[in-house]
């Protein structure tokens, strides 16, 4: 697919060889689209606020928009057409199951990828365990997620009959192990652990499962496609649960597939990026352009901001010593909060809430 070249300031000239090139990789086409759009959204909204402000040390950022479909093997495709521009960062991949084998195209190369949305803890695991310097993620892991609402399941939950399902990928798989390990620890079993097959449009099969194991609470690791045609076609054959999921519904794309059947669904994500004031002058513009920072949008915008944060201290724009930079320790401030970075890559002390879907719109949980 095409790369689109995005100068992100009204009028402003093609990219010069003194620009900083960011590549912002996602499924900008497909079922996931949605997201794809988040970290657009973000990212330019990011490049737009620092290049007015006169870029990195008089350098401008430059998006390059790459569409990997959430596919791994056209996600591998546009890492290696990145390499091979010269691209030396990346804000992307958003599923896991991309993230993970683009990661060594952009290893090998000496990029710097990082996510704002892939939850696999193998994607940076995998990298310290190879000693791949460059691959990061600011955003939260699986087993984050597991640790804060596996324990919260097996209390609330107790003496309930559990399904644990999911769609059989990298980020599914991983968050519902992840939560049903946590689960199982603090003393609550499932009745019912199940893998769907993600794209089918048929899940009778499966709700007929869910009726006979007569489930009072079901756990899904997966994203709102399958979770919508689930909660509809459960409501058809009137079998009633509880549905929780992961990340992957922040987005009104769930609402606009599920329908009221998304009343009360709930789910995990990290603690309301939007309403923290380091985010308000970002939310109001993002909003004023139309679109509403849902999801993953701010955490594209501070991939963005770590980056330009990190060629800085750096002193440079490479890749190695940009990565090294922003692990050592220090605070980096982004529209998400200070983030600190671990040997790993990854962010410190990650903060949760638990969601509910209401009238199309979702709120946090009171405590």
């Amino acid at each position: 697919m095409q790369a689109a070249l995005l100068g992100v300031t009204l009028g402003a000239p093609a990219a010069l060889a003194d620009d900083l090139k960011i590549a912002v990789a996602g499924p900008m086409t497909g079922q996931l689209a949605n997201i794809g759009d988040q970290f657009k959204q973000g990212a330019q909204a990011a490049a737009a606020a620092i290049n007015e402000k006169g870029g990195i040390k008089g350098r401008q950022i430059k998006l390059v928009i790459e569409d990997d479909v959430c596919d791994p093997k056209q996600a591998v495709s546009i890492a290696n057409r990145i390499v091979a521009e010269g691209i030396k960062f990346v804000d992307g991949h958003a599923c896991s199951g991309s993230s993970i084998p683009a990661s060594a195209v952009y290893a090998e190369a000496g990029v710097l990828m990082m996510t704002p949305a892939s939850s696999n803890p193998d994607l940076t695991e995998a990298a310290t365990k190879k000693g791949w310097s460059t691959i990061m993620r600011l955003y939260t892991r699986d087993d984050g997620q597991g640790e804060f609402v596996g324990p919260w399941i097996a209390e609330k939950y107790k003496g309930k009959r559990v399904v644990i399902l999911h769609d059989k990928g990298a980020y599914g798989k991983g968050l519902a192990d992840a939560v049903k390990g946590k689960m199982n620890e603090s003393g609550l079993k499932e009745v019912l652990y199940e893998g769907i097959n993600a794209g089918d449009k048929d899940y009778s099969a499966l709700i007929t499962k869910l009726k006979d194991a007569k489930a009072d609470f079901v756990y899904f690791g997966g994203y709102h496609p399958e979770a919508g045609l689930i909660l509809r076609q459960a409501a058809d054959q009137n079998v009633k649960f509880q549905l929780m999921m992961g990340d992957s519904i922040a987005s009104p794309e769930f609402w606009a597939v599920a329908g009221k059947t998304g009343e009360g669904v709930m789910f995990t994500f990290p603690a309301n990026p939007q309403a923290r004031p380091e985010a308000k002058a970002a939310v109001e513009k993002i909003k004023a352009s139309g679109f509403t920072p849902d999801g993953f949008t701010l955490f594209s915008y501070a991939v963005v901001e770590a980056i330009a944060q990190g060629v800085e201290r750096a002193g440079s724009d490479d890749a190695v010593k940009v990565a090294a930079a922003l692990k050592d320790g220090k605070p980096v401030n982004t529209v998400v909060g200070a983030v600190v970075f671990d040997e790993k890559g990854d962010i410190k002390d990650a903060k949760y809430d638990i969601n509910v879907w209401h009238d199309g719109a979702y709120t946090a949980m009171k405590p």
